[in-house]
C-alpha cells in the first residue's frame, strides 16, 4: 500500500494573501498622487497654493486684547471700511523670522494697514520678538488659545490675509510673504480692492 504525501500548494491560501496586497495598493495610490501632481504643474496648475474655504466670506468676528504696553487689541468691527491684510505669526515660528523683514517693508511703504495676530503665543515672548526686529503692525492681538486662528481657518503660521472694505476675506497667503509675492501678486490684488467702491 502506497501513501500519498499531499504535494505543498504553490499557492497561499486566500486569507494568507491579503497582508501582500496592502502595499501594493498603498504603492498604487501613491503613484495615483504622483501623478495627479505631475499632470497638474505640466497644465500650469499652481500647486503651491492651499485653497480655503473661506475665500470670498464674511471674515469672523474677533475681539483681541494688546499685547502689554498697548492700549489698543484689535477688533473686527473697527476694521471694516477699509481694505487691509492680517498676519499670523508666533514668535516660536522660524518662518516668521523669514517673513518679518518683508513685513517691515510692506510697513514702510504704507500701501495698506497690516494688523498682526500674535497666535499661541505668550505675550512676554511675543514683545520680545518685536522688540529684537521691529514691529510692523499697526495694531496687534494676542490669540493665545486660536480663536481667531479658527475663524479664519489658519493651519500653520504665518499666513496672512487680504480682506476688503466690506469685511469679505479675498486672499489666502499661505506661508512666508516672499518680496516677490508682495510685489507681483499681493500688492496688486490690494490695489484692485481699494479702487473698488
Amino acid at each position: 500500500m502506497t501513501e500519498s504525501v499531499p504535494q505543498p500548494s504553490s499557492t497561499a491560501p486566500r486569507g494568507k494573501r491579503w497582508p501582500y496586497l496592502i502595499p501594493l495598493a498603498a504603492l498604487l495610490a501613491l503613484g495615483g498622487v504622483f501623478a495627479k501632481r505631475l499632470f497638474d504643474v505640466e497644465n500650469g496648475v499652481e500647486i503651491s497654493a492651499i485653497p480655503t474655504v473661506l475665500l470670498n466670506t464674511p471674515a469672523p468676528a474677533f475681539d483681541l486684547p494688546p499685547l502689554p504696553g498697548s492700549d489698543q487689541g484689535l477688533k473686527s468691527d473697527e476694521l471694516k471700511g477699509q481694505v487691509y491684510l492680517v498676519n499670523f505669526w508666533g514668535s516660536w515660528c522660524p518662518t516668521c523670522v523669514y517673513e518679518h523683514p518683508v513685513l517691515m517693508q510692506i510697513a514702510k511703504d504704507g500701501e495698506v494697514p497690516l494688523y498682526g495676530i500674535d497666535w499661541r503665543d505668550t505675550p512676554e515672548k511675543g514683545l520680545a520678538f518685536l522688540s529684537q526686529r521691529g514691529n510692523p503692525f499697526t495694531r496687534i492681538g494676542q490669540d493665545p488659545h486660536s480663536k481667531a486662528a479658527i475663524g479664519f481657518g489658519v493651519a500653520l503660521a504665518p499666513e496672512s490675509f487680504i480682506v476688503d472694505k466690506k469685511g469679505i476675506i479675498r486672499y489666502k497667503q499661505p506661508g512666508p510673504i516672499t518680496a516677490a509675492a508682495w510685489r507681483d501678486d499681493i500688492l496688486p490684488k490690494i490695489k484692485a480692492l481699494q479702487a473698488e467702491p
